[in-house]
């Protein structure tokens, strides 16, 4: 067949990290890969005696179609929530997506026509990437250091190019770093958005699950001219298989991702949305929160802690204050595609960092995450990670 594609369909590849876990499905790897949040912590007790609820009560509501933006008492609950980041505002400001990666989609389908520029940090979150290749644009990183965006370097880009139309960030405990910004960073960055007239894209899965320290405002509030698009999803604190996630913009921004969204598929599950809300209603999402937190502080720190013991002393990897990753940079001859190789051969998988530079290179970077695997693998993972490091330094 000579089926022709749409231009766009050249730009899209398979995500390296749903490739990788693939190859971790054998229940002998030790997987350090994905984003995955650990299952045994899924409230799957509670969620049983919610959806028996949600029928009883609603069943012929929650099985119908239902209205684009969400089920407005979930979307209330959501934006009291937000309140803790700084936000102030109510449901009425509130899009409920099919988990953030959603949010992602459309933001590049509203924003972005081909070659116009996305402004992002360097690396940036893969998933984002991806989505916003579909719409044929450039890219231009701007250095990251354990602050943020270095805002220099941001002014000038901006001050210099022509057609940028979006700037997407991750300000809390950053995919892939771990990194979180400081609060001037985000301050500065509304400051040069408002002059250059420029919406930003907030991207906040991680930020309720910081294990140490005060939680800093959102980016959102920090913003008086309405700019900001806040996305956020219950993936990372809750069950990701429920793919409830959410926009928060003011009234004309949200009307444009009701728009698209109406065009996507019409509404997300009206069924995981009262089944949200119900849980809400029962029980106590914080303190299943802080149970979360307890289980990942612990996981990080034995990984960090055994990286200390057996990595080779020269590299260099991030202390995340929270979420899920850790950043590690192997010496630049070093190719972290080839390591996996090798840590593969000793059934251990992580995810190679080159894919999180949407312009490619940095090849001698790699992302750990310590959510997923008990404490006695992490230990044992990173022990196998070392020795096959260390060799390949050697070498």
């Amino acid at each position: 067949m000579k089926i022709k594609y749409a231009k766009r369909m050249d730009n899209l590849k398979a995500s390296e990290i749903r490739e990788i876990l693939k190859l971790t499905e054998r229940p002998e790897v030790i997987s350090f890969a994905g984003g995955l949040p650990a299952p045994e912590l899924f409230p799957i007790k509670e969620m049983k005696k919610v959806s028996e609820l949600v029928l009883e009560e609603a069943g012929k509501q929650a099985l119908q179609y239902s209205t684009t933006e969400g089920f407005p008492p979930l979307r209330e609950k959501i934006a009291e929530r937000l309140m803790d980041t700084g936000i102030r505002g109510n449901g009425d400001n509130l899009l409920i997506t099919s988990g953030s990666q959603q949010g992602l989609d459309f933001s590049a389908k509203i924003f972005l026509n081909e070659d116009d520029i996305v402004v992002c940090e360097s690396p940036s979150y893969i998933g984002a990437i991806n989505a916003f290749k579909a719409y044929l644009p450039q890219f231009i990183e701007i250095t990251t250091d354990d602050d943020g965006m270095i805002m220099e370097e941001l002014e000038e880009v901006l001050s210099t190019k022509e057609n940028v139309k979006m700037i997407y960030v991750i300000p809390d405990f950053q995919n892939p770093s771990g990194r979180t910004w400081s609060v001037e960073r985000r301050k500065k960055l509304v400051e040069l958005a408002n002059k250059f007239d420029l919406p930003i894209i907030e991207d906040n899965p991680y930020g309720e699950l910081r294990f140490e320290g005060a939680r800093p405002p959102s980016v959102k509030s920090f913003d008086k001219e309405g700019r900001v698009i806040y996305l956020g999803t219950f993936s990372k604190t809750f069950c990701p298989g429920l793919r409830i996630g959410w926009v928060y913009a003011e009234a004309e921004l949200l009307q444009k991702y009701i728009l698209v969204k109406q065009a996507a598929d019409l509404h997300s599950n009206s069924m995981s949305q009262r089944e949200l809300d119900k849980f809400l209603e029962l029980y106590d999402l914080d303190a299943h929160i802080e149970k979360i937190k307890k289980v990942y502080r612990k996981r990080r720190d034995i990984m960090l802690k055994t990286m200390e013991e057996t990595f080779p002393k020269s590299l260099k990897y991030t202390y995340p204050e929270g979420g899920l990753f850790t950043w590690v940079e192997l010496p630049i001859h070093l190719n972290a595609r080839d390591i996996l190789l090798k840590a593969l051969e000793v059934n251990v998988a992580f995810v190679p960092g080159g894919s999180f530079f949407p312009n490619g290179g940095r090849e001698n970077t790699l992302r750990l995450n310590y959510s997923n695997m008990p404490e006695d693998k992490i230990k044992e993972g990173i022990e196998r990670l070392g020795k096959v490091l260390e060799k390949a330094m050697e070498e």
